[in-house]
């Protein structure tokens, strides 16, 4: 991804999170319980504290004096989302009250674990902080500052980077590009010799295989992809490749992709598509209709304009029949991938270009269902897969007796269709219930600071 990309929000306003009931209970709702694709009709789930205690047929459940009963009938309950590619506002200039706005814009879209992609050490304590309840905000996994090109020039340099960022406590470490090979190869080794992960962009001078055998955590946007199934040796260039390859569309042999997709699952590499970032840039969205859309309102004009820019920029010299074709491969990928075994990761890349936090996750839900997952694999990608990944899934993921209170109500069957994700009745992270009348209160205040 350009430099430029990694320009995020800057945007204010804070957002409290409220108290703790002394428990609440779903009465009468369907469950959607995400441990496989399955409807349970008349539920009852009872919350205490940041758990599930009870979880069955309303018959067979008894709920508990002095908790608050919610009302679910004709309404469906999911577990929390996840945004898989997220951006945290970096940087010591940036006002605590922009970054628990973000954080808030997350929550009260139904995100309820975020994994930041450009860590600061601000961010370190924002994660300690909402994993005690103290903010409303999602369970944070934060990166480290960027691996790229111009922050590792040397292998020595790239060794004590790592070490570093482990001893720090960032949960992995993000790569961006133009890394050369070399000083990749060592940061690769000291990453497994002390312990730490490493997941994002595929410098161009690595390549897809190099990162598939070094063992990425996850490649995002389905980086390097593209070019690993350009018949070549050696690496490509940036004016060779384009945004994101895709001046090589008219090289590929889509025919190694089983090839590649099999040695990618052998070797546990997940993959976040952030399909939203792609259509909006290679698809006939006008920046007038990008502009207009009822979620821009969160964003300032100053952002809007920057986003303007960097998507006339990304476009360039992309011709329609390029475009096309891309967005027909990128469809290919995502099926092709998903019926290998891969693992997906949901994640939209936000705030970035036309993707405003919390809401981008309800759009790239929609088109992972466009590109080809059923409503249920799309899910899957954003509530138990995430548990997978994070080695979590006895206590997130899914909804079950144990399990933490991150619970998305719905007034509509996402099964059906994915865009019911977007009707929300209410919002749960950590049993911190927000009901429709808050989340439209918190909607109303962080626009009113624009």
């Amino acid at each position: 991804m350009p430099v430029s990309l990694m320009l995020l929000a800057t945007i204010s306003g804070a957002a409290p999170g409220p108290s703790l009931a002394e428990g609440y209970a779903f009465v009468n709702v369907s469950v959607i319980p995400m441990d496989r694709e399955r409807v349970l009709n008349g539920y009852t789930v009872v919350v205490q504290g940041d758990r599930i205690v009870a979880f069955g047929p309303s018959r067979e459940i008894k709920v508990p004096d002095g908790v608050t009963r919610i009302d679910g009938t004709g309404k469906f309950l999911i577990p929390g989302l996840s945004e898989m590619h997220a951006h945290i506002p970096p940087g010591n200039q940036v006002a605590d009250s922009v970054i628990e706005r973000v954080l808030g814009l997350y929550v009260i879209n139904g995100v309820t674990t975020v994994r930041g992609m450009l860590g600061h050490p601000r961010h370190l304590p924002y994660r300690e902080r909402a994993a005690r309840g103290e903010l409303l905000s999602p369970t944070i996994y934060t990166s480290s500052p960027s691996l790229n090109g111009g922050t590792m020039r040397t292998g020595a340099e790239a060794a004590d980077s790592v070490r570093k960022y482990k001893q720090a406590g960032y949960d992995f470490m993000k790569v961006h590009p133009g890394i050369r090979r070399g000083v990749f190869d060592t940061i690769a080794s000291v990453a497994h010799e002390v312990g730490i992960k490493f997941a994002g962009h595929v410098p161009l001078d690595v390549g897809i295989e190099r990162a598939i055998e070094a063992r990425y955590w996850s490649v995002d946007h389905f980086d390097g992809i593209l070019q690993g199934l350009v018949p070549h040796t050696g690496s490509f260039t940036n004016e060779e490749a384009g945004f994101f390859g895709a001046l090589l569309i008219n090289r590929v042999d889509a025919s190694r992709l089983p090839a590649l997709a099999a040695k990618m699952k052998a070797a546990g590499v997940w993959v976040v598509p952030t399909e939203t970032l792609f259509e909006w840039v290679y698809s006939d969205y006008s920046i007038d209709e990008l502009r207009s859309r009822p979620e821009m309102r969160y964003m300032t004009r100053q952002e809007l304009d920057q986003w303007t820019t960097l998507t006339n920029n990304m476009r360039g010299d992309l011709t329609p029949e390029i475009k096309k074709k891309n967005l027909a491969l990128r469809a290919k990928l995502m099926r092709g991938l998903h019926a290998a075994g891969v693992g997906f990761l949901l994640g939209s890349d936000a705030p970035q270009i036309w993707n405003v936090p919390g809401f981008s996750i309800h759009r790239e839900l929609a088109i992972m269902v466009k590109r080809g997952l059923t409503p249920y694999q799309a899910l899957e990608s954003g509530t138990r897969n995430v548990a997978v990944y994070f080695g979590t899934a006895d206590r997130t993921g899914t909804i079950g007796n144990g399990k933490r209170a991150d619970l998305i109500l719905l007034d509509g069957n996402p099964l059906s269709d994915i865009t019911n994700v977007g009707r929300q009745s209410g919002v749960m992270v950590g049993g911190r219930w927000l009901d429709k009348a808050a989340i439209n209160r918190k909607l109303e205040e962080y626009s009113s600071k624009q």
